[in-house]
């Protein structure tokens, strides 16, 4: 048997390191625990949250499974607590206006005042007023969502420091490396990317289809070229935290249970900066302006975002740089009209044109283009100029050209055209007579006259039955 501090109460354990099995049973006891309390909220931050299992000798401290299902590491009054996101009836992602606006409805709806009559509305107007003071302050709010009804407890709770549960770490650190450090834990020398930046710029029609380069003037955080990043004084150096020991995060006890938190004196990052940098205040970086060339490529579109690796933010702790992203904007063009690679044009022709056919210069992207016109064209007749559209994005394929003819209508005619025209009518007329015009109007109108026919047909022989 092995004897072992558990917050200040002497438990009778058996040595866990003996076998797997004992951590494992364990584990499944005080999972079952972490969803009895508030602590384990389910939907807490990975890096906060209770994990019986990871948290090494928390939860070691059972003499057995069952000793483990014996106690409770909340308490009573807060385990009957309702979950104020429920009390208020909103999301766990809601905003504060949001938050504000159902409890303002809530409080007038249970006001005491105006319901005196019912005596559940003053309990419901309290929880509300409640629920409100945490999630509507937004460090309350924070430490809620963490941590439960425990981290927002005045009576209890987080505030009393790790405790002995260091003894426990350094008892059991050995048992629980064996498994692997699965808490996910952040540690504190770990390399961190480098923030994103997004930029738009406006670009022409013929900029996107044709490419272009583009200088960016930008005023972003850079590496302290004093301090080299460090955030410390030229000369001098970052100390380890002597809270945290350099690990970056505090176990906090509550009940039986701990919890990883960022140190409070490092906030998180496992050194301290005595003597910061005169030039960067200790942040390790300073906004400069910068100029960044950007080659926009060929056939980008709207709403495009191109992204620019390691032009972002630079990384902490000898981490990467972030990336640059630029979104385009495309201005329309007064004549071509995009549809992904494909560009399409409404080309104007007279009616003789459309009649005779013959050929009409047509602009493109590259130049002006001599088309053909098939002789009898007819209204939104769409003709296809392969090869001629935009190229495809990291592609060598091109799209094609849509021109669209449309017929040109005169209204006004000189008297030789309305001569001409006089004739032409005098044909198609004779040609109609004849049943050898093709033109729709001539066919329709014989249409039209052999379907009266066939309705009169049909009327005088039912006229002469019934008779």
């Amino acid at each position: 048997m092995h004897r072992s501090l558990c917050g200040g109460v002497v438990l009778k354990t058996p040595l866990l390191a003996q076998s797997s099995r004992a951590i494992s049973s364990v584990g499944r006891a005080a999972r079952s625990l972490a969803t009895k309390s508030s602590i384990a909220r389910a939907n807490a931050r990975p890096s906060r949250a209770v994990t019986a299992l990871n948290d090494r000798v928390n939860v070691g401290a059972f003499a057995s499974p069952a000793q483990a299902h014996a106690f409770h590491g909340t308490p009573m009054s807060q385990e009957a607590k309702k979950d104020y996101y429920d009390v208020l009836g909103v999301s766990r992602d809601a905003d504060k206006n949001e938050i504000k606006k159902k409890y303002y409805q809530l409080a007038k709806k249970y006001h005491p005042d105006t319901n005196k009559d019912d005596p559940n509305a003053a309990k419901k107007f309290a929880e509300a007023t409640e629920a409100w003071e945490i999630l509507g302050n937004d460090e309350k709010r924070q430490k809620y969502d963490a941590y439960g009804h425990a981290g927002v407890d005045e009576n209890g709770g987080f505030g009393g420091g790790a405790g002995g549960f260091h003894d426990f770490n350094d008892i059991f650190g050995d048992f629980a490396s064996m498994f692997g450090d699965q808490g996910g834990r952040r540690r504190a020398n770990q390399p961190q990317r480098g923030a994103d930046i997004q930029v738009n710029i406006t670009l022409s029609f013929m900029e996107a289809v044709n490419g272009t380069v583009r200088d960016l003037n930008l005023t972003a955080n850079e590496e302290c070229g004093t301090c080299n990043g460090s955030g410390a004084k030229p000369g001098t150096k970052k100390k380890t935290c002597t809270n945290c020991n350099g690990s970056g995060v505090e176990v906090m006890q509550q009940g039986f249970f701990a919890v990883e938190t960022p140190c409070r004196r490092c906030r998180g990052e496992g050194h301290i900066i005595e003597s910061p940098c005169t030039t960067c205040r200790g942040k390790g970086t300073v906004k400069k302006p910068r100029t960044v060339e950007v080659k926009i490529p060929e056939g980008v579109d709207q709403g495009m975002n191109l992204r620019l690796a390691h032009q972002g933010e630079p990384g902490t702790k000898g981490g990467p740089s972030g990336h640059l992203y630029v979104g385009i904007n495309v201005q329309p063009d007064p004549f071509f009209k995009r549809r992904k690679t494909d560009v399409h044009v409404d080309v104007p022709i007279s009616v003789a044109q459309a009649v005779l056919g013959g050929a009409v210069v047509v602009p493109t992207l590259t130049g002006e283009v001599e088309m053909k016109i098939p002789r009898g064209t007819q209204p939104n007749t769409v003709l296809q100029m392969r090869g001629k559209g935009i190229k495809e994005l990291n592609s060598n394929r091109r799209g094609s050209q849509l021109v669209n003819l449309q017929v040109h209508i005169p209204k006004n005619l000189t008297p030789r055209q309305e001569e001409l025209m006089q004739e032409f009518l005098a044909e198609e007329q004779a040609k109609a007579e004849k049943g050898e015009s093709d033109c729709k109007s001539h066919t329709f109108t014989q249409t039209v006259r052999e379907t009266v026919d066939r309705i009169k047909n049909f009327i005088k022989s039912k006229t002469t039955e019934s008779s």
